[in-house]
């Protein structure tokens, strides 16, 4: 099961609700869990979808949408479930369909009320194009889907399940606390009647046990729970869990309360470090919040999340609403977006660097709050937008986010005709987003617009970067000798050193790699090496990645296929912990070939075949320069003739049938294994 959250608790009852979801599976291409917020619609799908992936030959994906704040977002979202990677120029609904069209997969959507009419479109149109997808939903209302089946998700069991589901989270909140005596399980069971069997609900309430016997708990609940009445206000289904939040809420202490509501305008994980730049301020300092974080956690308000922290969205509802009585919530917006372009502004300085991995990694894990502040930033202050657009580019262009960056960088850029270096740099992102795509013609108009713009700025980074740009979309539409003269003539117009324009790196890689194109082996070879030392000085990974890429090309072009697949393979490691999987796709396939100029024709042919899963993750349309295709035909034929046709099919067909993750692994070991 790809993408599923994190869980460390046990699951608790649910029998008749598993087999009755079960079977409506079986027999409904569309299944949605159903009930108000903190009932375990989510645990529910977790533990069906757990128990019947062997059903489904392409498993269960997992996509989150709790934390998406639009409905631009949603698509992105389920490609990054299924492992869409799209880089082509089509919309991403039109890639996602026709990823998604021949296989056979559960893909469970958490939380569609956050979506809801979103949702509805998308799960129609992906069901008509792929037949043999099933999707199971959790919303707080239907789709209104045509074929849906619809399962309510009601309350535990307050006689049974409920009690065991108390029993089991006191003993992780309150180890100490004795439930045994007659006097205390009537008490425990007197309170997951007052709570109604809301899942939730009890959790909250456990995690009072740290500070009153069960006894106490059951005397402070009930007396909570009588003052609300009107069940014309809030159905009375809801009412135990929005009293048990609420109470929560008074029993914190004011500043755990305030941080509470300020927590809510983040979207995703919880960083301390973010946390303390938001949230603190007039009474929360930063030590305060570091506090006020383990607080909420151990009061399950906030859940443990790796080495930080996040929030359920009911829990974060009920914050948000706090922040807007507070009259916080515009301030509190306004903060998380400056601070989500700082963390883009730090990346960005910090790119040539030996933490060059580290910020890769931040902006990947912070794409949805980055996204949430950008959408801020339009309205609230354009130009922070536009610097923040153009300083996330590259990252987001590795990380496989490019129709996000291509609409953001066009918005941005829509906003601010007048010139400037934050204008320069989002022109140059949005030139190789576009390149990226194969939309080598639009590409070459923004390449003209920020080639003007440089001459404006009269800025060495502004300059290289506008060649970077252009040189770049030669080289993919297959003009190695424009791509050559543009580049080159940059570096030698610019010889400053990569810490005061780190451009310099993607200029010498479009050098390099249009070097090797034109048959210039000796002179590539000597780009590369050079490329490689200048990497390694400054601590970088990207530049010295495509440095091996080359290396490995040039050595099989000279019949060295050992020295070629030691450059492979340290391409494939680099890209691997970029997360950047164009250069996975191209490494797989320079590996492929020196396995199979090797005689290992089983070998090679798994590993192109899981080059070929990465690149229709891609859907790059020329699968690197132009110029590789013939390349690459010649190690398959080399590849069948070692392994035969027989033993080649069944290893690649074996390594597309395998997960994306899986074959990659296999290829990143040292040793080759027959499949």
């Amino acid at each position: 099961m790809g993408n599923p959250p994190a869980v460390t608790t046990s699951f608790i009852g649910r029998s008749g609700e598993l087999d009755r979801t079960e079977r409506a599976l079986d027999e409904h291409r569309l299944v949605t869990l159903t009930g108000p917020g903190g009932i375990g619609k989510s645990r529910l799908a977790l533990h069906v979808a757990d128990r019947i992936a062997a059903r489904y030959a392409g498993g269960v994906c997992w996509a989150d949408l709790s934390h998406l704040h639009g409905d631009a977002s949603l698509t992105t979202a389920v490609c990054d479930a299924v492992g869409l990677l799209d880089h082509s120029r089509r919309r991403p609904v039109e890639a996602l369909s026709e990823w998604l069209a021949d296989q056979r997969l559960l893909l469970v959507l958490d939380c569609c009320e956050r979506v809801l009419t979103a949702c509805r479109d998308l799960v129609e149109r992906l069901l008509a194009a792929a037949p043999g997808l099933t999707v199971l939903a959790t919303s707080r209302e239907p789709l209104d889907v045509a074929g849906e089946y619809a399962v309510d998700v009601p309350p535990l069991a307050t006689g049974s399940d409920a009690q065991r589901l108390f029993r089991e989270r006191a003993a992780l909140t309150a180890p100490a606390r004795r439930l045994d005596a007659p006097r205390a399980a009537a008490a425990v069971g007197e309170i997951c009647r007052r709570l109604e069997g809301i899942p939730l609900a009890v959790e909250l309430a456990c995690a009072r046990l740290r500070e009153s016997e069960v006894e106490e708990l059951l005397e402070l609940l009930g007396s909570r729970l009588d003052t609300l009445v009107d069940d014309t206000t809030w159905p009375r289904r809801h009412r135990a869990l929005r009293t048990t939040v609420g109470w929560s809420h008074e029993l914190c202490t004011p500043l755990e309360r305030l941080l509470w509501a300020r927590l809510s305008v983040f979207h995703g994980g919880i960083r301390l470090t973010d946390a303390q730049v938001v949230c603190s301020g007039g009474p929360l300092t930063t030590d305060e919040v570091a506090r006020g974080l383990e607080r909420l956690a151990a009061q399950s308000v906030l859940q443990r999340d790796g080495a930080g922290y996040r929030m359920l969205d009911t829990l974060r509802e009920y914050g948000a609403m706090w922040l807007r009585e507070l009259a916080e919530d515009g301030v509190l917006a306004d903060r998380h977006a400056v601070h989500f372009a700082d963390v883009a502004d730090q990346s960005h300085r910090g790119w040539l660097s030996p933490r060059q991995l580290a910020r890769y990694r931040r902006m990947d894990e912070s794409h949805t709050d980055l996204s949430a502040a950008l959408d801020h930033l339009l309205v609230a202050s354009p130009a922070l937008a536009l610097r923040m657009a153009g300083q996330a580019g590259l990252f987001w262009s590795c990380c496989g986010h490019l129709h996000q960056a291509r609409s953001y960088l066009e918005r941005v850029l829509a906003l601010h005709p007048s010139g400037g270096k934050d204008r320069t740099r989002a022109l140059w992102a949005l030139g190789v987003t576009l390149t990226l795509q194969g939309d080598h013609g639009t590409a070459s108009e923004v390449g003209e617009e920020c080639a003007r713009s440089a001459r404006e700025d009269a800025d060495a980074e502004s300059i290289l970067s506008a060649a970077h740009t252009v040189s770049f979309n030669h080289l993919m539409a297959g003009r190695p000798q424009a791509a050559l003269a543009v580049s080159d003539g940059a570096l030698r117009e610019l010889p400053v050193e990569p810490s005061a324009a780190p451009s310099v790196l993607r200029c010498r890689v479009i050098r390099l790699f249009a070097l090797t194109a034109l048959g210039r082996l000796d002179e590539a070879y000597e780009d590369a090496v050079g490329l490689q030392l200048i990497s390694l000085e400054y601590g970088d990974r990207w530049a010295r990645g495509y440095a091996d890429h080359q290396l490995a090309l040039i050595h099989m072009m000279h019949g060295r296929p050992r020295d070629a697949e030691v450059h492979a393979r340290a391409m494939l490691a680099s890209k691997h912990q970029l997360r950047d999987s164009l250069g996975i796709a191209l490494a797989l396939d320079l590996l492929a070939g020196a396995i199979a100029a090797q005689g290992d024709g089983v070998g090679a042919a798994r590993t192109l075949g899981t080059g070929q899963t990465f690149w229709r993750m891609v859907g790059h349309p020329h699968r690197g320069t132009p110029e590789l295709g013939a390349i690459r035909d010649r190690w398959e034929l080399l590849a069948r003739e070692a392994a035969g046709h027989s033993a080649y099919e069944t290893a690649y067909d074996r390594a597309l049938k395998d997960t994306a993750e899986h074959g990659l692994a296999h290829a990143l070991r040292p040793e080759r294994h027959q499949a």
